[in-house]
């Protein structure tokens, strides 16, 4: 992983030059974003459809489905969908709908099987898809079943995430798709990690809930009863593509910048927000030990909703004593998302059918947010046979 290396030291030194200088990132200009856009129903299952259906979405993890028979079942953008990993160790995906009426096959959640039953007429499929047994089958007639298997999904695991296309689509190059992103996550070790919560929110518009991952700028302010008021609303912005990694001007950094390069540690480089288009979110806290909270926002079913899956990895073992240390982060995490960012988030979705404004404007200050709105909006105007170029020539 040198080039991945090459570029922390890169984004390192740069870091310092601004921590020295006094400066942040700013992009050449103002960015507006009208505001019919955060809930024109039109609009929103256009971004469905041409960005959560057809992209490479983040639904899991690796540390979560380690051994062989392990599954998940979950749902995105109202597509029900089963993730399993096979007796190879291959993860699979597919549209988790029976073959025969269209049942979902396993309820949300996860497990170990290596089978399992169709809960309306008992129509059995292995992990790998495949339709095993009819039941009753002399009386429900002659069917060739190795065409009724599961529909499978496009399906891809880098750096412990787990991919998929929510779409039984030819598949998008999931390395096109990360642009080098993956290398640079492999440094986050999260396949290593040991898998110890999850949480769900409610939330408004996803791109209202999801400018707020991409904006240090509201943190003293929004959460001045919280975390804000050792947060500087200083940000600094790197991009792979769509995908972005949100830090501030780190003074840490200055304990080390005289030395030898060679002797920087990467896991010293590593701080802020790592972010994974259209709605992922790795950012990392203490609970007797590195604690990732790896947020997954998806639409909800209608324009003005959706949904925040809040994941959390432990970079060590926990015993009862850190098991209690990371329920107290957990509930510490939810209450800032819940009550603090998703409040604003919720009264910002009245605001924008008020008519008080037509459209809304991301300062220079805010590159994060612009990059992620000038994605938003080449996806949802590039057809099919134009994404190829799209993640090769960027915006």
């Amino acid at each position: 992983m040198l080039l991945s290396r090459e570029q922390l030291l890169a984004m390192a030194r740069r870091n310092i030059a601004h921590v020295r200088a006094g400066t942040i990132d700013q992009a050449p200009g103002l960015y507006r974003v009208p505001a019919w856009h955060y809930y024109d129903a039109a609009r929103w299952e256009l971004e469905v459809e041409r960005i959560f259906k057809r992209l490479p979405i983040l639904l899991g993890f690796s540390c979560e489905m380690r051994e062989p028979g392990s599954y998940r079942a979950l749902e995105v953008a109202d597509t029900p969908i089963l993730l399993t990993r096979t007796s190879s160790g291959e993860v699979r995906a597919f549209l988790n709908v029976c073959s025969h009426r269209g049942a979902a096959v396993v309820p949300e959640g996860g497990g170990q099987a290596s089978k399992f039953g169709c809960p309306y007429h008992a129509w059995g499929y292995d992990n790998e898809g495949q339709l095993l047994g009819i039941f009753k089958e002399k009386v429900f007639g002659e069917v060739d079943k190795s065409c009724l298997g599961l529909t499978p999904l496009p399906v891809a695991e880098r750096a412990g995430l787990i991919f998929a296309v929510p779409t039984p689509n030819p598949a998008i190059d999931i390395d096109a798709f990360l642009n080098g992103y993956g290398e640079i996550l492999e440094h986050l070790a999260l396949e290593n990690c040991h898998y110890v919560g999850r949480q769900v929110i409610q939330g408004p518009n996803w791109k209202i809930a999801y400018d707020g991952y991409l904006d240090f700028y509201h943190l003293p302010i929004l959460h001045k009863d919280t975390f804000g008021p050792a947060m500087p609303s200083d940000t600094l912005f790197d991009a792979w593509g769509p995908h972005q990694r949100v830090s501030m001007p780190a003074q840490e950094y200055l304990s080390f910048a005289d030395r030898d390069e060679e002797t920087w540690k990467v896991d010293n480089l590593l701080g802020g927000v790592w972010t994974i288009f259209p709605g992922g979110s790795i950012a990392d806290f203490d609970a007797g030990g590195k604690l990732y909270m790896i947020s997954m926002l998806y639409p909800g079913s209608t324009p003005e909703t959706s949904v925040t899956v809040q994941n959390f990895l432990a970079c060590f073992e926990p015993d009862d004593e850190k098991r209690e240390l990371i329920a107290q982060q957990m509930k510490f995490l939810r209450h800032v998302v819940e009550n603090e960012d998703y409040t604003v988030c919720g009264q910002i979705q009245k605001a924008v059918k008020t008519g008080a404004r037509s459209e809304f404007v991301f300062g220079r200050n805010e590159g994060g947010s612009q990059t992620f709105h000038r994605w938003v909006q080449a996806l949802v105007d590039t057809e099919d046979e134009g994404l190829p170029q799209l993640f090769r020539a960027g915006i």
